[in-house]
């Protein structure tokens, strides 16, 4: 599910990186070279952000996130593989 979830910031970056790359055609000089290393960063982030995504999805161990329970006054650590059967509190 997580990749799926990454996809947005990935269609963010790739259109931004159309946008300048697009934009930087139309310019000349230094601004050319700059839009385009722009343009090939903002690609790159999001191959990056959809390879993240995979790994995190392969790697699928979960740390768990604290949880605070309305009755109580600390937060409790829920993990779904713990591997003990009492949840430390």
């Amino acid at each position: 599910m997580i990749y799926l979830l990454a996809l947005l910031p990935a269609t963010a970056l790739a259109v931004a990186g159309y946008f300048v790359l697009f934009l930087s055609a139309r310019s000349e000089g230094a601004l050319r070279t700059f839009g385009k290393y722009l343009g090939f960063w903002a690609f790159t982030l999001a191959g990056l952000v959809i390879l993240g995504a995979i790994f995190a999805a392969a790697h699928g161990k979960s740390l768990g996130m604290p949880v605070r329970h309305p009755l109580r006054t600390r937060c409790v650590r829920v993990a779904p593989d713990s591997r003990s059967p009492k949840l430390r509190q």
